[in-house]
């Protein structure tokens, strides 16, 4: 009689509240695969993006997946090199924010803080100070801003910290097919592809194309009103 009582009990909260739960579902199925925002509390893409910064997650951009897998019903485009991309760390599951740095096939090498892509030495210029007016002080020292101009890939920003011991030369690795490069805009800063490895294609997310909302942690919370609705590079 009690279990009896106890499914009655469960069939009328599904009555009253069938709405709300269909929401929820629908609400968490889109969130799963085709849209999604991500918190990013790290400052790896330091200047492009700061501690604090939420981002838009496009799931859509490469595929769409079976909600809450990482299953694929049907791909159009992969990731290109530049792209900023939400993944799952191949160390602990975790969700990441990086940028594509190499493709499948591509030959990546890092010699003396200096960017080669198949052979090819990246160029750099320098940019003022107040490209990182948003990054969080901290005790690393020195900051440089610099663009990085591959030629492959779009121009975008980078953080070079000199008085910080950091992995400046790497490589060179072949990346294999299926996979992809990853890397912080923040150089001397970022736990990535150089520490460990390539990210298989069916752990990446989907494409962070801007900035949402950004609140400034060291400041109660402040809202960074200019950053609100920015676009990434």
């Amino acid at each position: 009689m009690k279990k009896y009582k106890g499914r009655e009990g469960w069939k009328k909260v599904w009555r009253e509240n069938k709405s709300l739960f269909l929401f929820i579902i629908v609400l968490t199925a889109f969130r799963s695969a085709i849209a999604d925002w991500n918190d990013v509390p790290t400052g790896s893409m330091n200047p492009t993006i700061v501690q604090g910064d939420r981002v838009f997650v496009n799931k859509l951009a490469y595929d769409l997946k079976v909600p809450f897998t990482t299953w694929h019903l049907a791909q159009w485009s992969d990731p290109k090199r530049g792209d900023i991309v939400v993944f799952f760390s191949p160390v602990d599951g975790t969700r990441l924010v990086k940028r594509v740095i190499g493709l499948p096939g591509d030959r990546i090498e890092l010699a003396n803080e200096h960017l080669l892509i198949n052979g090819r030495l990246s160029e750099y210029e320098l940019l003022p100070t107040g490209t990182g007016r948003d990054v969080p002080p901290d005790k690393e020292g020195l900051r440089v801003y610099a663009k990085e101009k591959t030629g492959v890939m779009p121009s975008h920003p980078v953080t070079i910290l000199p008085q910080r011991p950091a992995l400046r030369t790497f490589g060179p690795i072949t990346v294999p097919a299926g996979k992809y490069f990853m890397m912080g805009d923040n150089r001397d800063n970022s736990n990535d592809s150089r520490f460990w490895g390539t990210v298989d294609r069916n752990r990446i997310v989907g494409r962070a194309s801007m900035v949402v909302i950004s609140l400034d942690r060291e400041h109660y919370f402040e809202p960074r009103w200019r950053r609100f609705f920015s676009g990434l590079l």
